[in-house]
């Protein structure tokens, strides 16, 4: 079974975060299939020692061991402005040039209006494929889609869960190919 990280990005607190909580329910499943699911949620990193790329940081080279250590991740990011979110263009930014290299890469997007879809397409994906990514198909869900428990479990309208559904089993998919994380 594969290595799995879980990389969230969202600069909200992870309990109040749709991104990180639906992020967090993917792990869950990952990990009832028997994935070994690592999460690294960026903000939780120290601003000072991510804002200045400072990677002999502890906490900042535990988080670069996390990604290097993984045979596969999930990425999610909250949609600002059209974009990703900064903190996680932070981090991507300090990783050496080709950490992701022949790792699947499910990248996710959550945001408020339908107007932000092409984030993941056009401002995420081009990011992690230049780190050397094999980027899955990603998905955006919209906030508005995505319901969070106080016990932490995450529920998606159906339209959402349909949507997201087949993205999820072909990374789970990937993830059954031995040979495919044997390259990575």
């Amino acid at each position: 079974m594969a290595t799995v990280l879980t990389l969230t990005g969202s600069a909200s607190a992870p309990g109040s975060s749709r991104t990180a909580r639906l992020v967090k329910h993917l792990g869950r499943d990952l990990a009832a299939q028997g994935h070994r699911v690592r999460s690294l949620d960026v903000r939780t990193l120290p601003a000072e020692a991510l804002l200045s790329a400072d990677t002999s940081h502890p906490a900042v080279a535990e988080a670069v061991a996390l990604v290097e250590d993984a045979d596969a991740l999930v990425v999610g990011t909250p949609v600002y402005k059209a974009a990703y979110s900064g903190v996680l263009k932070t981090f991507l930014d300090l990783l050496p040039q080709y950490a992701l290299r022949g790792k699947p890469v499910l990248p996710l997007a959550t945001g408020g209006s339908p107007a932000h879809v092409l984030a993941v397409d056009y401002a995420l994906r081009p990011v992690l494929t230049s780190l050397g990514a094999e980027v899955a198909q990603g998905w955006f869900v919209l906030d508005r889609h995505i319901t969070a428990a106080d016990d932490g479990t995450v529920s998606l309208t159906p339209d959402a869960d349909a949507g997201l559904a087949p993205v999820v089993d072909r990374f789970r998919e990937v993830l059954a190919e031995p040979t495919r994380l044997a390259v990575a």
